[in-house]
């Protein structure tokens, strides 16, 4: 579908049109000379006939065609969104103004990893072009060529443009379960808390107290102990979440690489947690610096963490309100006490993983997702097989090194869903590790 975001205004550009002999012309032209050389030689004037009305409409249309060439044009473009997710249809229409009676003729030129959805060319002076990005990032949405013909064919104007760039941002995939902590900050929320509070889910029964609401009478548990006897619920809490993504290695397939599924994963994880009414930050981590967003509420933060995990990852770093700041140094805004951390890494850096365990010896409460799909390419030499077996040793010692440290480590391929990995630490709250 095509999405419905707010559409920026048109914004009009002048445009220089080349003109030159269009091919309708260099054939008329082809066909009078032909026709001329034949009766000249043959000597048989019905050729000089059939050359006859093809060099008088060149004549014709030549003499007075150079006021109806406009010698510039202004086309306006207007996309639909200037971001977009993965896969999620864009519409660029485009006017041209100042065509007077010429012929107008579109065509796209999309740009990389972008792919036009239907017909790349159309006529008129008004067009629309549907278009769909394959990979996050700042893409180029292509180059627009518009060719004018005059009223004869004759002659053709040629101009092109570069339309704008486009912010994509990475899918999100699927999570509806979330981990939640057991010991929860005293602020309103959706978990439920070990405290009694004004929540909804049913924690106990315990004996009646002047100034409780007579509506929390449970009759049933009164009649049997002889006292008025008042439900009890569990306080409802909200927490702070941070997730930590590893930026350094993008290994694998694009589309389906340790990156791709880092920020992906991420995404997920934003929306689902704000959903709950968590609030969501995230650091960035990117060769031994970092970029971080306090966490927020709503889904207006979902995203402005998209927003700032796509600026860290790009190479041309357009600011905002992303940070950069020593992973080691990181501001109690970027990594509240009491957080819980939600790392998505492939753990192929030695320098993440050591900042992974000072965090955990602060005590911060860490779930790692594992988003690594790819291994060193089996070759059959025995040198070969055994750095592939050396490696594999050494990534599952960098795990078993983390499982003791507390940290729970999960593996993700990128296809299911989110829940099912997380199934185990989304049943019951998760416990804090010192």
């Amino acid at each position: 579908m095509i999405p419905n975001g707010p559409i920026s205004p048109a914004a009009g550009t002048e445009l220089e049109l080349h003109w030159r002999s269009s091919r309708h012309a260099r054939r008329l032209l082809t066909l009078g000379l032909a026709g001329l050389f034949i009766a000249i030689l043959a000597r048989r004037p019905e050729f000089a006939g059939l050359a006859a009305p093809a060099l008088l409409l060149l004549v014709v249309g030549g003499s007075g065609r150079a006021h109806r060439r406009p010698p510039r044009i202004t086309v306006l473009v207007k996309p639909s969104a200037r971001r977009v997710f993965e896969g999620e249809w864009l519409a660029v229409d485009v006017v041209a103004k100042d065509a007077d009676e010429c012929a107008v003729r579109w065509r796209l030129h999309p740009g990389l990893e972008i792919t036009p959805v239907g017909a790349a060319a159309a006529d008129g002076p008004r067009a629309r072009f549907i278009l769909t990005p394959e990979r996050w990032g700042r893409r180029q949405i292509g180059t627009l060529e518009v060719t004018l013909r005059d009223r004869w064919r004759l002659a053709e104007g040629h101009a092109s443009m570069p339309l704008p760039s486009l912010d994509c941002y990475p899918a999100p995939a699927q999570q509806r379960t979330r981990v939640v902590l057991r010991r929860l900050p005293n602020r309103l929320g959706e978990h439920p808390a070990r405290a009694a509070g004004e929540g909804i889910e049913f924690s106990g029964v315990r004996e009646y107290v002047p100034g409780d609401r007579q509506r929390s009478i449970n009759w049933p548990a009164s009649t049997r102990r002889g006292r008025l006897q008042v439900n009890t619920f569990a306080a409802e809490r909200s927490q702070d979440v941070v997730l930590l993504v590893d930026a350094t290695s993008d290994v694998g397939e694009p589309g389906s690489s340790a990156l791709d599924l880092a920020l992906r994963g991420a995404g997920a994880a934003a929306r689902a947690y704000t959903d709950a009414r968590d609030r969501v930050g995230v650091i960035t981590y990117q060769w031994g610096g970092s970029s971080w967003l306090p966490p927020g509420l709503g889904r207006r933060q979902v995203y402005r963490v998209i927003e700032s995990m796509l600026t860290s990852t790009l190479p041309v770093d357009t600011g905002g309100w992303t940070r950069g700041a020593s992973f080691a140094r990181l501001p109690r805004a970027a990594l509240p006490p009491g957080a819980l951390v939600v790392v998505f890494s492939p753990l192929l850096d030695q320098r993440f993983v050591e900042a992974l365990r000072d965090m955990r010896e602060r005590g911060f409460t860490m779930l790692l997702v594992d988003v690594l799909n790819a291994e060193p390419p089996a070759r059959r030499r025995v040198e070969d097989r055994m750095a592939r077996r050396i490696w594999r040793m050494e990534q599952e010692a960098i795990r078993f090194s983390l499982r003791e440290l507390g940290v729970p480590v999960v593996h993700w391929d990128g296809e299911e869903s989110l829940d099912l990995p997380l199934a185990a630490h989304t049943r019951r709250p998760m416990a804090a590790r010192r």
